[in-house]
């Protein structure tokens, strides 16, 4: 019994960073590790959301831009920039971000749905929004990110 509590707390954890000024959210279970930003391998014909790939202790993992997947303005790498390495349906891969705040413990009942945008928009890959004291995180699918065609192009991108 107490095994189902330690893992419903683990689920409601969720680590939090920062894109464009807007908090976000990954559950804490898709993280492996949280490194600073270094330099990238640029790989030709990759897609635009994709930085580059990094050698992670001998293992070659695609680095994923989520203010270009998302379509937000380009900001400088700084101090602050992190690479968060997650796993995604199997396969790990890193995400950059502008700046990693904190482990959040959400309350199921602090999440809403996420908003409806209407047809155009995809954002599927939103599970919702939790209320922490006076913001909003975006809480997101690690898994939706990107399409499945997008998965492909970036597995490629990794080991070409």
């Amino acid at each position: 019994m107490a095994e189902q509590s330690t893992h419903d707390i683990q689920i409601n954890q969720f680590v939090s960073f920062v894109l464009h000024g807007e908090e976000y959210g990954v559950p804490i279970l898709c993280v492996q590790e949280i490194i600073r930003y270094e330099t990238l391998t640029r790989v030709p014909q990759s897609p635009i959301f994709v930085d580059g790939v990094l050698n992670l202790r001998g293992q070659v993992i695609p680095v994923i831009n989520l203010r270009r997947k998302f379509g937000l303005p380009e900001q400088e790498i700084d101090k602050a920039t992190r690479i968060v390495v997650v796993e995604v349906g199997g396969r790990v891969m890193g995400i950059v971000v502008d700046e990693v705040s904190e482990v959040l413990q959400v309350n199921p009942e602090d999440v809403s749905p996420a908003p409806p945008m209407g047809t155009q928009l995809k954002t599927d890959f939103i599970t919702g929004m939790a209320k922490m004291n006076e913001s909003l995180v975006i809480l997101l699918d690690i898994d939706k990110i990107l399409s499945s065609e997008e998965k492909v192009l970036v597995e490629e991108a990794a080991i070409a």
